[in-house]
């Protein structure tokens, strides 16, 4: 009934309309129905036709169930804790200004009806809570949520069980969407990577100088996804490895030099998609040759992310994931320490 209702904001003690909250806050009015049904997280009070109106007691009920439940609270519990919270057995005070903020679209497990939930499937709480607090585009949240996964699980739990599957759901949504949700993709990126390299810079800071090769990580020409390479650059500093991360969108001849000129003991290129899998610049990099003359040798070049799909390519290394990257670049280490 109230979708389509006027915008006009309303005053405070009015409280605002169902449809007018939903566009203000961007969820869906069915979702807030559905909050109301299934927990009681609707308004106090009705005005005559049946039209909800949030006051900002109302909306502040909201919010707290929404950073309840991005810490990883059920939201079943996170509604009762809710309404204790904000809804007291004293009369209610004066409503103060209607908060401002953005929620989360759904308190039921992440796959909302509404159509603008996450497909996250079963996976970790805090990947779910995560996911909640980059949609309702709270930035403090999803930088504290970030910070406690690495620091609780270490870097390589985190990215293949929280992290990445977070990602990957924001970027099915917006595939799925349109432009919807690539500000979510934005900010989610812009925090996990700002964590990635403060786990690399405190972790390069700390390391002796290596002598030993050093592993070379590069993204496709044309490619701009690098958060998983910087995810396991930051590891391998972790551990003690020497990389040289070159980033997004090398080009072809710049790779190849770098190659040449390092030396390096492992090539790792990422391919997103399969317009920048290019088979015939790994064979170039794979046959390129390095070291005095008389013991001249080659790199080992694994290919990562889904852009060169299921296919095992012959002398190529293809991990599923960054801990099967790590084992082969330790097992690679190993071999080439025994025949050092």
């Amino acid at each position: 009934m109230d979708v389509n209702e006027p915008e006009t904001a309303l005053s405070a003690e009015a409280g605002v309309t169902t449809g007018f909250l939903a566009r203000r806050l961007g969820v869906s009015p069915t979702t807030l129905r559905s909050w109301d049904r299934r927990y009681g997280l609707g308004p106090a009070a009705r005005t005559e036709g049946r039209h909800r109106r949030w006051t900002p007691d109302d909306v502040a009920m909201v919010l707290e169930m929404c950073r309840l439940t991005a810490a990883g609270i059920p939201p079943g519990e996170a509604a009762r804790a809710a309404k204790n919270l904000t809804r007291g057995s004293q009369a209610r005070e004066t409503p103060a200004p209607l908060p401002r903020a953005v929620v989360e679209d759904s308190g039921s497990p992440f796959a909302s009806r509404s159509g603008s939930g996450l497909p996250l499937g079963t996976v970790r709480q805090e990947c779910k809570g995560l996911a909640r607090a980059a949609v309702r585009l709270d930035a403090a949240a999803v930088q504290e949520q970030i910070t406690a996964s690495v620091r609780t699980h270490g870097l390589v739990v985190a990215w293949d069980e929280i992290l990445a599957p977070a990602l990957q759901a924001v970027g099915r949504k917006w595939e799925s969407a349109g432009e919807r949700y690539v500000e979510v993709e934005h900010l989610l990126s812009w925090h996990i990577s700002a964590t990635i390299r403060h786990v690399y810079v405190s972790a390069a800071g700390a390391r002796a100088s290596s002598s030993s090769a050093p592993v070379v990580l590069a993204c496709m020409p044309g490619e701009q996804h690098t958060l998983p390479l910087e995810a396991l650059n930051a590891v391998l500093a972790e551990r003690g490895a020497a990389t040289l991360m070159l980033g997004g969108a090398v080009p072809a001849a710049a790779l190849l030099a770098a190659v040449r000129r390092v030396g390096p003991s492992a090539v790792v290129l990422w391919s997103q998609s399969s317009v920048t899998a290019a088979l015939e610049l790994v064979q170039h990099v794979a046959a390129t040759h390095w070291g005095i003359r008389g013991a001249r040798t080659r790199s080992s070049v694994m290919l990562t992310g889904p852009g060169w799909g299921r296919t095992a390519r012959p002398g190529l290394l293809r991990p599923r994931g960054l801990h099967e990257a790590l084992i082969m670049l330790d097992a690679l280490e190993s071999r080439g320490s025994q025949g050092a």
